[in-house]
């Protein structure tokens, strides 16, 4: 028989489910308690006026996007307004609300990507995801062509697009994570067998990983390893394996560092940014978020009090957006910043391993490659930023000027919802 979330009899049959929907009823006692399921929205009902298509979503999730989407979009333009007093910014005609514009359109195009991206279900993800890495492949190709790529300070990693420039390198990491999960559901029988298992996967890592060094682009080369590894070790890669692939991934990171005498630079200068030797050079941006924070104390300046933000701190709308938080909000705003962040990865890898738990590995895997993704690049922004890690060129998700990874953040976090959408729909009897 047909099982609903409301009207069903006591005696109505298990479902496909293994029994955990064997007795429906309505609201949150419905959901199995053995599951890891909690519903960050209200307790949604279905009853026979109430469509599949309305029965919600994580709303507790889009809130704090939301809130952190705004919140970049107001430190954003306090960072950026003073940016025009720079002869460099002058000559080209930037006023104090240029950056503010331009992310706020990004921030309208990536929603509306987002809502699009929403509407495709799982199952086409999952077909399309090899095309998917196959086309961010020829993306990152064609970004090192010349006359077709653009480049800015002797990096060459962004494509024109007219009303806006595309960065490939963000598009690889939502392309890995897609790839990464659909390899495992296909992989899952022989992921005990090393060379058959994880031997594919590293070579594709190491394709993506050649073609971003080129760019060069070590930071989003680190983010796209530790997807692809999380994933294998989500995906339950035996756990030796999974360690040895730790070591040589550390070794070939470690490579790379000590071949780059500019890399080796910022290993010294993040050991002593105080010294005379570093403090004009690789030191200099690290050493004034430093001084940036330290002004915060505990509460802070004030909003639109930063000093550091006046041309001392270098990209302070970009890699180092979170010092002029720390100065302008104090540590009270860091630790908020924080907190928003642990939240929103915590609340994405519940809704993976919910997604799991219903058999749905793919989603689940996806979901959680996302929380990886997102989670592990707001941890080495902060600990630039706080002088606890080497400085690295990555952004903060979904706060940093950034039209490309504000646009793949939002298409990410919709892919989660509408994971987390479906975990609703199958929880509550229904068919995707």
């Amino acid at each position: 028989m047909n099982t609903t979330a409301a009207g069903a009899t006591p005696n109505a049959k298990p479902t496909r489910f293994g029994g955990w929907f064997g007795r429906a009823r309505s609201g949150i006692d419905a959901l199995p308690m053995h599951l890891p399921v909690r519903l960050g929205g209200a307790g949604v009902t279905q009853t026979k006026a109430t469509p599949m298509r309305v029965l919600g979503f994580d709303q507790a999730l889009v809130w704090v996007t939301v809130a952190l989407l705004t919140w970049g979009l107001v430190m954003v333009y306090s960072a950026s307004i003073a940016l025009p007093d720079n002869p460099r910014f002058a000559r080209a005609g930037y006023g104090p609300v240029f950056f503010l514009t331009r992310h706020a359109a990004s921030v309208a195009v990536a929603f509306i990507a987002a809502l699009l991206a929403f509407q495709i279900p799982m199952k086409t993800w999952e077909r399309s995801a090899p095309w998917l890495f196959v086309a961010s492949l020829l993306l990152l190709v064609a970004v090192l062509i010349p006359h077709i790529g653009i480049n800015v300070n002797g990096a060459r990693r962004w494509l024109p697009l007219g009303f806006m420039r595309f960065q490939p390198s963000e598009l690889a990491k939502l392309a890995m994570v897609l790839y990464a999960a659909s390899y495992m559901v296909r992989k899952m029988e022989i992921k005990e067998r090393f060379f058959r298992a994880v031997l594919p996967m590293g070579i594709a890592v190491v394709v993506v990983g050649m073609l971003v060094m080129a760019e060069p682009d070590m930071g989003a080369f680190m983010v796209i390893a530790v997807i692809a590894m999380g994933i294998l070790f989500l995906g339950g890669v035996n756990a030796r394996m999974f360690f040895v692939i730790a070591a040589l991934v550390v070794v070939a990171f470690g490579t790379i560092v000590a071949s780059s005498p500019w890399r080796r630079e910022r290993i010294f200068a993040y050991l002593d940014p105080w010294s005379e030797e570093h403090a004009l050079g690789k030191g200099y941006q690290l050493s004034h978020s430093l001084i940036a924070i330290g002004r915060g104390e505990i509460f802070g300046v004030g909003l639109g009090g930063s000093v550091e933000k006046l041309h001392w701190l270098p990209e302070a709308h970009t890699d180092f957006l979170l010092a002029v938080i720390g100065e302008e909000f104090g540590l009270v705003g860091v630790l908020l910043i924080i907190g928003l962040f642990l939240w929103l990865t915590r609340r994405i890898m519940h809704i993976g391993r919910q997604a799991i738990a219903l058999d749905r590995v793919f989603s689940g895997l996806v979901a959680q490659g996302v929380g990886v993704w997102i989670g592990f690049q707001a941890f080495i922004n902060m600990g630039v930023n706080l002088g606890a890690l080497p400085t690295k060129g990555l952004t903060l998700p979904l706060m940093s000027f950034g039209g490309s990874a504000i646009l793949m953040n939002l298409v990410a976090l919709a892919v989660v919802l509408r994971i987390d959408y479906e975990n609703r729909v199958l929880m509550r009897g229904g068919r995707i």
